[in-house]
């Protein structure tokens, strides 16, 4: 690995997995700074906002070593967005780790290294964002790879709901990936977005962001 390549980022910290079906497990994380999309309800507009810190990925990778049995997830911001996130996600598989990957879904999936778990999501029209959804990368996930859908009213859940019958995401057993819905802080209440589910008999995990949960008001670092 060339000892030149670095990553811009915005912070790295050690946590317990807030989100995904990894939530509740010790991890090491990775947030790059820059995004090309700009969410109505981001909860780390930071990292985009401020330029963040050159890195190499000799330093990551020994900031990871630090904890070798933690997972490590990289996030942003939109980590696609910086090419070097491909070897340092590849590094990470070749050292045995579990790599988590979380994106917004607008960019092309097809690089990121075989054994990285993505979570993706999937703009609703809340978010603002809904028209940078790019379709074609539901034909790349692989079965470890998780969907994320964040919720802000009724109206997004039927988007969501919709969204998910007309690409075949509901078929009939468990979904060929799982699907992740999460309720924006504040305008929708996740006891709402349960009734929803099930009411609707749904294959469907609430997800609920533990770190918020745990340390109330606490921005950066969780």
């Amino acid at each position: 690995m060339p000892t030149e390549l670095g990553l811009q980022v915005a912070e790295c910290f050690v946590s317990l997995q807030g989100e995904s079906t990894y939530a509740g497990l010790p991890c090491a994380f990775i947030r790059l700074s820059g995004c090309n999309l700009r969410c109505r309800y981001c909860d780390a507009r930071y990292a985009y906002e401020e330029t963040g810190q050159r890195q190499s990925l000799a330093d990551l990778l020994a900031y990871v070593e630090r904890t070798p049995r933690a997972i490590v997830e990289l996030t942003g911001g939109e980590p696609l967005l910086q090419a070097n996130v491909i070897p340092l996600l590849q590094a990470l598989v070749d050292r045995g780790r579990t790599v988590l990957l979380e994106t917004n879904g607008s960019l092309d999936l097809s690089p990121i290294p075989n054994g990285v778990r993505t979570i993706m999501d999937v703009k609703c029209p809340g978010s603002g964002m809904a028209s940078a959804n790019r379709l074609e990368n539901l034909a790349i996930l692989k079965p470890l790879d998780e969907i994320k859908f964040v919720l802000s009213s009724r109206a997004d859940y039927q988007w969501a709901v919709a969204f998910l019958n007309q690409h075949q995401l509901l078929k009939a057993g468990p979904p060929p990936n799982p699907i992740l819905f999460s309720a924006v802080t504040g305008e929708l209440a996740p006891t709402e977005l349960a009734a929803w589910i099930l009411e609707d008999g749904l294959p469907i995990r609430l997800q609920l962001q533990l770190h918020k949960i745990l340390w109330p008001g606490i921005g950066r670092g969780v």
